[in-house]
């Protein structure tokens, strides 16, 4: 019998505590939302996401301020948790999953040099915000992301 992925068990946590599940994508650009769809019967669970790629994206449809973005930046963990907060209720979910950083491989700076990420996890329980140094190329670091954000989100489901 093929093993359970995280994914699937995701799903199953949500279905059996009947709660919904959207996501907030930047630097991943919908990767998480297609993990979490790739599985059969997601429909029962997730209800969609947003990516939030450009700044005007993150401050009109997910609520984030002007000023936030401004403040802290993008790639920060204000700007991570107050995605999370937009996606549920935009989405009208229960639980959200935000990913934003820099995937490269330009754009980074000394203080938020490529491969950094944050990753936020919130809903009816409160939540977590951490953030990441990938290392790798592009494609990798958006893939660690995702593996990451799917961690994140299994341990809370928990």
């Amino acid at each position: 019998m093929p093993r359970e992925t995280i994914e699937a068990r995701i799903g199953r946590r949500l279905v059996a505590g009947h709660q919904r599940l959207a996501v907030a994508e930047s630097c991943t650009g919908g990767m998480l939302g297609a993990r979490l769809t790739a599985v059969a019967g997601s429909s029962a669970y997730f209800c969609g996401g947003v990516i939030a790629y450009a700044n005007d994206v993150k401050r009109d449809l997910l609520g984030v301020s002007a000023a936030l973005l401004a403040r802290a930046g993008a790639v920060s963990e204000p700007v991570a948790r107050a995605m999370v907060r937009g996606a549920c209720r935009r989405l009208g979910s229960d639980w959200a999953v935000s990913i934003t950083g820099v995937a490269g491989p330009g754009g980074g700076s000394p203080g938020k040099p490529v491969g950094t990420v944050w990753i936020a996890i919130g809903g009816t329980r409160g939540g977590i915000a951490r953030r990441f140094r990938f290392r790798g190329s592009r494609s990798g670091i958006r893939r660690s992301a995702v593996d990451a954000a799917l961690r994140m989100l299994n341990r809370q489901l928990n």
